[in-house]
């Protein structure tokens, strides 16, 4: 079997509904992280512990996303952005949402995947990692705008 990649209308669809706000998903570049780049990284396992997946997120769609899920103000979320790190409460929130995207991977006829691990935003990725988060191919890149809060990068990435 496969691994899914999400579409961006299922993606909009989960964020929309999970954070009880608009969203709105368009196109980007891809988000390429850089050894001083503070990114947000899930990794997503299959029932062999294969890593199928991962979900790169950029320092602002990890605040805004994380602080939107538990209602952190949005001035709380701006300043994680400033600081260059996310604060435990918006990591854990983060991770919930992250947790919740791995549904979007489980359609019929495709691998089974599941959260397995979260980098947030701020420590230094493992080199590894960031490394896997430049893999080009199958791969959806979007700009996210979360209605309230703010817009970030988001790049699903299969391996």
């Amino acid at each position: 079997m496969a691994v899914h990649l999400p579409q961006p209308k299922q993606l909009r669809d989960l964020l929309a509904d999970l954070l009880g706000r608009d969203v709105t998903l368009s196109p980007s570049a891809p988000f390429a992280p850089g050894p001083d780049t503070p990114a947000s990284v899930a990794l997503y396992v299959d029932d062999s512990l294969r890593i199928g997946a991962l979900i790169a997120c950029d320092l602002a769609f990890s605040a805004y996303a994380g602080a939107a899920l538990g209602l952190i103000p949005v001035a709380d979320a701006a300043t994680a952005v400033g600081d260059g790190k996310v604060t435990d409460a918006i990591g854990e929130n983060l991770y919930e949402v992250l947790n919740i995207a791995a549904s979007t991977f489980n359609v019929a006829g495709a691998d089974h995947l599941r959260l397995h691990a979260l980098h947030p935003a701020g420590p230094p990725l493992d080199p590894q990692v960031r490394i896997s988060t430049l893999t080009l191919g199958r791969r959806e890149d979007l700009a996210v705008e979360i209605g309230g809060y703010g817009s970030g990068l988001l790049s699903v990435v299969l391996l």
